[in-house]
């Protein structure tokens, strides 16, 4: 099947479309990507609603403009391929997730799945999470299943870690066993800390944390977090962690003690790998970010290398995998897994949109 993923991650910075052709199971073959960065005044008023659990105008009004903020990123996509536009079969609509609570049985990704449809001309899979959570799961991550996929023909065990704004690993063993959790931050506090204090949404390629030094009672304080304690599987809302320990410390000294806290979070997944991975592959906008990559290879001790080094697009794995999951709802096969998000059995996620063409 011809599949669109679409996503619009924990980063905020915008919509990521991949076309792939796939049989949701071993064959992926990827086509086209794009990616369209949102106006800095969107991604405030993304921003100003997250953490919300109630729908008011603001959150619909949001809503619809990254609808159609999403159908014009297909609409771009598709221009690159024209010829295949026609026969796409199915849209993977993430959404964006404005909070995320899984212990209390609540996660909310805003995204009219039915406008998407309207507007696209093409069926769409949407509320990716929801089912998985009803069944007992954190409903995060779902991209383990495609990693497991994409890395059929490397050694392992092996590690697949995405840094967004959350960091999320997927562990697969010597016999394809799965394991996945949320790290804990991934670029998110590193961002937040830059656009508070210099306007700038993101510590470019780690400018910042290479000048400063981790200020280190911070660190272990931050370190301390009852998150890394928690067994897997487990998931984390953006907002979980904010910056408020390291407020006393000059600009570059917080981002250099951030990104240590990013580092420390992501080695302290070690402890509950079954095998330590003889290899991690990164993909997510951390990858990009040298302060954080030599870190990662200090503190893990094997090659720590950007999806790049395997033939693949670091940048557009997140979307792919929802093209991915779209193909296997359409197959009613499963999307998430008890080893992956603590669901009580394998689960189909998403529900279909039909478009009334």
């Amino acid at each position: 099947m011809l599949a669109i993923g679409l996503m619009s991650g924990t980063s905020i910075d915008g919509v990521d479309a991949a076309l792939i052709e796939t049989d949701g199971v071993h064959q992926i073959d990827r086509l086209a990507f794009h990616s369209m960065l949102y106006e800095p005044e969107f991604a405030d008023r993304i921003r100003a609603i997250l953490g919300r659990t109630e729908v008011d105008g603001e959150t619909i009004a949001v809503e619809r403009e990254l609808t159609l903020l999403h159908a014009k990123a297909v609409e771009r996509l598709l221009e690159s391929v024209e010829g295949r536009a026609k026969s796409v079969d199915v849209v993977g609509f993430h959404g964006h997730t404005i909070h995320h609570e899984p212990a209390r049985g609540f996660t909310w990704q805003i995204g009219d799945g039915a406008l998407l449809a309207a507007e696209c001309g093409i069926d769409v899979v949407a509320d990716c999470r929801s089912a998985d959570v009803a069944g007992g799961g954190e409903g995060a991550p779902l991209a383990p299943i495609f990693h497991a996929a994409l890395m059929a023909a490397f050694e392992k065990p092996v590690a697949v870690l995405n840094i967004g704004g959350v960091a999320n690993v997927t562990w697969i063993g010597k016999d394809d066993e799965l394991m996945a959790f949320d790290t804990g931050p991934g670029n998110a506090l590193i961002d937040d800390w830059t656009y508070k204090n210099t306007g700038k949404p993101m510590d470019r390629d780690g400018a910042m944390a290479r000048r400063g030094d981790i200020d280190v009672a911070v660190l272990e304080g931050l370190l301390k977090t009852p998150y890394l304690k928690r067994m897997p599987p487990k998931s984390l809302d953006r907002n979980e962690f904010d910056t408020s320990l390291a407020e006393p410390l000059l600009v570059e000294d917080g981002a250099a003690t951030l990104t240590a806290f990013t580092i420390g979070c992501i080695k302290a997944s070690l402890d509950y790998f079954p095998a330590p991975p003889a290899r991690w592959v990164v993909c997510g906008g951390g990858r990009r970010n040298p302060a954080l990559m030599a870190g990662l290879s200090s503190a893990l001790g094997v090659p720590v290398e950007p999806m790049e080094a395997l033939g693949w697009d670091g940048d557009a794995i997140e979307a792919q995998a929802f093209a991915y999951l779209a193909v296997r709802k359409l197959k009613n096969l499963p999307t998430s897994f008890p080893e992956t998000t603590g669901v009580a059995a394998p689960t189909t996620g998403g529900i279909l949109h039909r478009h009334k063409g």
